[in-house]
Parts: C-alpha cells; sequence; structure tokens
C-alpha cells in the first residue's frame, strides 16, 4: 500500500495540477491513497515552517509530497515538491499530466474558494459545539464546591452541552481555588471542558453565558449601619456590573445568590449593565422556599418533594411573606390516597396553627444566620435547578418563586426586584399573573414594597437613610391570613414575641418586656388577625374534584377533635 499526502497553498497552480494527477492515480491504482491537504495563502508559510521543523526536512515552495510508511510506522518520507512527483509518477506508474497553464490557474482559483467555504463550515459547526462559559464569583465559598459537580454532569444543561468553568475569587483565596480546580479535574467529567481560576477583575466575566454572584458583603466585613452596608453592596455591584457589561455575551443570565441584600444587587446589577435584558436577571428565592417546604415536611412527616407551590413574596434576604394559601401536598400518606398527580391543600393537612404561627415563622426568620454554618448544599442544589428549569422548563403547573423586575403586576410598582410565582417555558420565563391574593396579602405586600424602595432610594443616593414603614410592627412570616382562629379578639401572647421575624425577651416572671418610647406602637388588631374562615366549616371546597365524600367526614372528624383539644 502507497499512501501519499499532498499539500499545498489553496491558489497554487502546481499544487492544482499535481492534486488532478493524484486523483487519477488513486481511482485507476487500487494500491495507491493519497491525502490532500490545502492551506491558506496566509498561513501557508508558518505551516510548512513547522511540518519541516518536526519531521526534519528542508523545503521552501508549494507543494510539499511525502510518503506516509504505514507498515513500518516511523516519520514520513519526503519525495519533494511538484517536480519530484511528477518524475515519480512517471517512473513508476508509467502516467504523467498534460495540463495546460490556462486549466491549472483557474482549477487554484477554484481550490481557494472551496478551502474558504471548508474553513467558515468549520469555524461554524464548532461555534455549535463551543461550551456554555458558567462564571461564579467568591468561588472559594461552599456553595461553589457544592456547585460544581451539579453543573458538569450533564443534568443541568443537557447531556450534549459542554461547560468551561471560571473560578474569581480575591487573590487571598487563590490557594483555595487551585484546589477547587484540581479536584474538579479530577472528576473527569464527560461535559467538563475545562476549569479555571481568575484573582484579577479586569478579565472577569469574559465571554460569560451564566454568570452566578455569590457574594455577601456583610458575611465578609463588619459594617456600621444598614445605610453604610448598602452603599458597600452598591459599590461593589457597580464593579461586576461594568465588567458583565463590558467583557460578558450580551445575552448572558446573571443569577444573584446569597444571604444579604439579594434583591437590592440584582437591581444595581442591572443598573450598571444597562444593555443586559432585564428578564435575564434573577435573584434567588427558591432558597427560602424550599426551607419552607422542608419545615412542613417535616410536621407532616412525609418528603419535602411531595410539598409544592409555596410562594415567597417580596424581599428575599429581608422581610419575606412565605404565602401558603395555594401550597398542596402529593403522595401524603393519609386515608385518602390518589394516583401521582392528586394533590390536597396543605392547610387542610396542618391543624396545628400556633406552630405555624410561631415556630415555622421564626426558623425561617432566622435562616439567613443559620445558613452561615451550612455547607452549602442547599445554596448549590436551589440554583443548579433554577439553571435546569431555564434552559429545560419548569415541571407544568408548578410555581417556583423568584426575585425579578417588577413591571406593576399584583399592584408593585415598576423597578424594584421583587419575589413573585414565576414559571420557566421555552427557554424564558413569565409571571403567573393569575395568582390570586386576598386584600391582606396586599397590605402585606405594600410593606415589603416600601422596604424595597427605600434600599433602592439609600443605593442611589436619592435619601440619606432608611425610613420606617407606617406599620412599623410587621410580621414579616405572618401567615394568620391563611389560618382560623376562634375567638381571636386580640393577638395572643405567642403570638406578640414575634415581631419583624425576631423573638423578644421575656422577664423572669414570664410577663414580656415593655416595648420603649423609641419603638414603634403596634398595629390595631385587625391587622394582626387572619382572614377568618367561617367556625366549624373545613377548609376543602366541597365541589373540589379531588376531594372525596369521604375524605371530606373524615376532615370534619379531625378538625374537631383538634378544635376540642384546644378548648378543653
Amino acid at each position: 500500500m502507497a499512501k501519499f499526502v499532498l499539500a499545498g497553498k489553496a491558489d497554487c497552480p502546481y499544487f492544482a495540477k499535481a492534486e488532478l494527477l493524484a486523483d487519477y492515480l488513486q481511482i485507476n491504482l487500487p494500491n495507491f491513497k493519497i491525502h490532500k491537504i490545502t492551506q491558506h495563502p496566509d498561513k501557508w508559510e508558518q505551516w510548512l515552517h513547522d511540518i519541516c521543523e518536526k519531521n526534519g526536512w528542508k523545503h521552501k515552495r508549494s507543494p510539499i509530497v511525502w510518503r506516509e510508511l504505514l507498515d513500518r510506522g516511523g516519520k514520513g518520507l519526503l519525495l519533494g515538491g511538484y517536480n519530484d512527483f511528477m518524475e515519480h509518477a512517471q517512473h513508476y506508474y508509467g502516467i504523467t499530466s498534460d495540463m495546460l497553464s490556462e486549466q491549472m490557474l483557474k482549477i487554484a482559483e477554484e481550490n481557494l474558494q472551496t478551502h474558504i467555504e471548508i474553513e467558515k463550515e468549520e469555524e461554524y459547526i464548532k461555534s455549535l459545539i463551543n461550551p456554555l462559559q458558567v462564571w461564579i464569583s467568591s468561588a472559594s465559598a461552599p456553595a461553589c464546591y457544592n456547585l460544581i459537580p451539579l453543573l458538569a454532569n450533564g443534568e443541568v444543561f443537557g447531556m450534549a452541552t459542554e461547560v468551561s468553568i471560571h473560578l474569581l475569587d480575591s487573590n487571598r483565596y487563590k490557594e483555595i481555588l487551585h484546589g477547587i480546580v484540581m479536584e474538579a479535574q479530577d472528576l473527569a467529567f464527560p461535559l467538563l471542558r475545562s476549569v479555571s481560576m481568575h484573582t484579577e477583575l479586569d478579565d472577569a466575566f469574559v465571554q460569560a453565558d451564566i454568570v452566578i454572584l455569590l457574594d455577601d458583603i456583610l458575611l465578609q466585613h463588619k459594617i456600621p449601619s444598614l445605610e453604610d452596608c448598602i452603599r458597600q453592596v452598591t459599590e461593589q455591584c457597580k464593579v461586576y456590573g461594568s465588567l458583565i457589561e463590558k467583557n460578558a455575551n450580551s445575552r448572558v443570565k446573571v443569577i444573584v445568590s446569597g444571604k444579604t441584600f439579594v434583591n437590592l444587587r440584582a437591581l444595581m446589577i442591572m443598573t450598571f449593565a444597562p444593555s443586559i435584558d432585564s428578564l435575564n436577571i434573577i435573584a434567588m428565592a427558591m432558597f427560602l422556599e424550599s426551607a419552607a417546604k422542608a419545615m412542613l415536611a417535616r410536621k407532616l412527616k412525609m418528603n419535602s418533594a411531595g410539598v409544592k407551590d409555596v410562594i415567597v413574596w417580596g424581599n428575599i434576604s429581608g422581610n419575606s411573606y412565605i404565602d401558603l394559601s395555594k401550597a398542596k401536598v402529593y403522595r401524603y400518606d393519609s386515608a385518602i390516597w390518589g394516583p401521582p398527580n392528586f394533590s390536597r391543600h396543605l392547610l387542610d393537612m396542618i391543624y396545628d396553627s400556633n406552630w405555624v404561627r410561631s415556630e415555622f415563622a421564626s426558623v425561617l426568620s432566622s435562616l439567613s444566620s443559620r445558613e452561615h454554618h451550612c455547607l452549602g448544599m442547599s445554596a448549590a442544589h436551589v440554583i443548579a435547578t433554577v439553571l435546569r428549569y431555564w434552559y429545560q422548563d419548569s415541571p407544568p403547573g408548578e410555581i417556583v418563586s423568584m426575585g425579578i423586575l417588577s413591571e406593576g403586576q399584583f399592584c408593585i410598582p415598576e423597578g424594584i426586584f421583587f419575589s413573585m410565582p414565576v414559571r420557566f417555558q421555552d427557554g424564558n420565563w413569565e409571571v403567573i399573573t393569575e395568582t390570586k391574593i386576598n386584600e391582606e396579602t396586599q397590605e402585606i405586600l405594600k410593606h415589603l414594597v416600601h422596604d424595597l424602595i427605600q434600599e433602592k432610594q439609600v443605593a442611589l443616593g436619592e435619601i440619606p437613610e432608611m425610613r420606617p414603614y407606617k406599620e412599623t410592627a410587621f410580621n414579616g412570616f405572618n401567615l394568620l391570613a391563611l389560618l382560623e382562629e376562634e375567638n381571636l379578639q386580640t393577638p395572643p401572647k405567642d403570638l406578640d414575641t414575634l415581631s419583624n421575624g425576631s423573638l423578644q425577651p421575656e422577664t423572669q416572671e414570664g410577663e414580656k418586656v415593655q416595648p420603649t418610647t423609641d419603638e414603634p406602637e403596634a398595629p390595631p388588631d385587625e391587622l394582626l388577625q387572619s382572614e377568618m374562615l367561617e367556625e366549624e366549616k373545613v377548609q376543602v371546597p366541597i365541589d373540589d374534584p379531588e376531594t372525596s365524600s369521604e375524605g371530606l367526614n373524615q376532615s370534619e372528624t379531625s378538625l374537631s377533635n383538634a378544635e376540642n383539644n384546644e378548648n378543653p
């Protein structure tokens, strides 16, 4: 078997004549094979120099011909140029070429056009398989360590999408970043194209397709006042926003996560990266949503995956309202059982209203401090889940809580990031505007809106300090609007211990500490009371197709027993 390699400039007429002769020989001689290589005229000199240096040859013109020693291995045997190949063909095979110069020039021109078209096609194909460029800030955080395997295993972006992960942090965490890079490479995920570390801000977010911001100012420094913290957060977002505007792809997706000022940081990133579509910037509320689902599931002694449609309203890392009015439970182990899509209203399953008002609310309000001590698994999981929904759609009919730029939905003013119910579909998200809210919930949202507007005004320098809302004694995790309480004329004792999600101290005799004159007055009783359901009435509608008559009778009996236990 004789295999020859013919290489030359795409516009070389001698390459064209040698190519035609080589094709003729390959067609008519079963043991003759030819492999052709063309190079653009601008790249030919460098390519020829490199191939000759690699093999120890001396050749300076186009074309160059060598023979591959297939049966013996080793480097190829240089034959020479155009004249050497023509002599070899005539001497061994008795064949030569009588192509005219005019034909040679015409074919050479066609070869150049074909070569240019092939190069463009190859570049286009490479662009289709280029990996997603994922940038993660504060990459030394535990959440990043847990997030990398989730992004690289193919479940988030699909099994046909490769990813390149870029870890960004300050130079003092360089050793930690180096260790993370080495561990990620050891994983040997087929879809993980590369992992790199970056400590220089000038190179941050280059060609980024996805930016995940994990930064938390309060956890790194002690800041004297709330307003100073807001200003420092704004300065950091100004730097990041400008770099995203300058270096990232125009359709980059930005996910703002963390434990402090999540809504504000998303708004400031949008402010300082004006060319980025606001629909591509979101604030993570799913951590709080998942934590609420987990607590409810433990109370019901079921898997948290069966709790759906818990809504987080408002300021994700501040005063938030956990709305259970639409929440459902699936696969709940009870007397009523149904197919996998059978659900029951969550509030019909929980009869311990005191637990919901006290323990549930207080634990959720302290999540920010508790999360500081976690290992980052939850944060990593919810970020990966949101990205999977963004690229592959959220489950049909399921509500997802997300901080997004308000456009006036639910009477929320425009221009602030506010957590509300959304769904993901076809690579985008949309607000579930058909969600109905009552007047009590609307009043709560007004308070949450006030806080976010104040943060925005301080960040933009419009006001020097935060101003309290007129109804300052507000419990951010107030769930009374969803629960029934008999003969509730004044707030119960355990409810009085909650104010803005924090417990107030008691005296040794068990009496509450009276507020000082500087503290705001408590709101009227009707603001703290629930939207009362009718007494001795089950909360499941009778005409609900998901509830059988047997289940209704059982619910009435259970509710009656619960009331008797509370009022002996």
